[in-house]
């Protein structure tokens, strides 16, 4: 049997890494010709990449000039007179990190997550969202940044902050929280049920570890679920509503950009 697993083992979480973000950026900015080097300070993770597509076909969104990704492009749109940036396809906790942390170092105060997920304990019908307040650590990722523990959890003074934020919206929207997995065609009718039974509200891809991050790096992160489907266990799955549930999603995002412009 083993007794130790190398994904919990010699992690040192309290050691700074050799390989950093503000380097491999440096160096992407030098191979690019990119001389611009801040981005928006509010952006999006749009892992489905609906929103994205809403804000570049109804908001004008443009590309921006400054992100030296080597994956992704960042596209940015106008709001109350600040841009946010976007970037979409974004599927996967570690890529969902590794692009937070390229984001904060290039200029970043606030990332907003907005990932699919799979109904679990609710009875609502989808579509509706949910505020993830914490995720279950199903995933990779997360360990690299923090000690084992079952949960990562949204910072408090964020929670506190979006408080009554969406009382206003004709939208479902709860708090609540997720399983994160990095394995999504592995999920068992056992292990569906296990969480269920945990009361666990419905299952993602990102959270946990983006929360994680956040926490270890003292970054203000925040994660919703657009929950749209049940695993195509039955048809008609993943309806999403208007432009592939592209307004609902920008809606609610934007009364969160209210909340921390009005304070």
């Amino acid at each position: 049997m083993i007794k130790n697993f190398p994904i919990l083992d010699h992690k040192f979480h309290d050691k700074p890494s050799v390989f950093q973000p503000e380097n491999l950026l440096r160096e992407a900015r030098r191979q690019k010709g990119i001389t611009e080097v801040i981005i928006p300070e509010i952006c999006i993770l749009d892992p489905d990449g609906d929103i994205e597509k809403f804000v570049i076909n109804k908001h004008n969104a443009q590309l921006n000039k400054a992100w030296a990704c080597y994956h992704t492009r960042l596209f940015e749109f106008t709001y109350r007179d600040i841009k946010v940036g976007i970037i979409g396809k974004a599927v996967g906790a570690s890529f969902a990190v590794l692009l937070a942390e390229q984001l904060f170092v290039s200029g970043c105060k606030l990332l907003l997550s907005m990932t699919s997920a799979g109904q679990l304990h609710q009875t609502v019908a989808p579509p509706y969202f949910i505020l993830i307040e914490k995720a279950v650590r199903d995933e990779g990722t997360s360990y690299h940044y923090l000690p084992p523990a079952e949960f990562s959890s949204i910072g408090s003074e964020l929670k506190e902050k979006l408080i009554g934020a969406f009382d206003e919206l004709d939208l479902k929207i709860f708090s609540g929280t997720t399983w994160t997995t990095d394995a999504p065609y592995r999920e068992t009718e056992d292990v569906i049920n296990y969480y269920k039974g945990k009361s666990i509200h419905a299952v993602e891809m990102e959270a946990s570890a983006l929360y994680a991050f956040a926490q270890a790096r003292k970054r203000n992160v925040i994660c919703f679920a657009h929950v749209t489907n049940q695993m195509a266990s039955i048809a008609g799955d993943f309806e999403k509503g208007q432009h592939n549930g592209g307004v609902d999603a920008l809606g609610l995002l934007l009364k969160v950009i209210d909340r921390f412009l009005e304070n």
